[in-house]
């Protein structure tokens, strides 16, 4: 099977996945490259990008931290 071929049944497969899978689906492809050492494109992303990630970051439903007075006394020392 050809590579772009390959690549083009992901892409749609990717299209009809939750959210979360397509998001461990990413941080599997980061370890991928990590493994080999090789860079994300990241230094390639637009403005544009780059303001898309942070927003999908920021409003992320998974990111439900919880703080303690006893936490903010350990980081806030006046």
């Amino acid at each position: 099977m050809k590579t772009t071929l390959r690549r083009d049944q992901l892409h749609k497969q990717i299209d009809l996945l939750p959210d979360d899978l397509v998001e461990q689906i990413a941080d599997f492809a980061l370890f991928l490259l990590a493994k080999r050492k090789a860079a994300p494109g990241y230094e390639e992303w637009s403005e544009a990008q780059w303001q898309n990630f942070a927003l999908e970051q920021f409003f992320r439903e998974d990111d439900d931290v919880t703080y303690t007075i006893a936490d903010a006394r350990e980081v806030y020392r006046p």
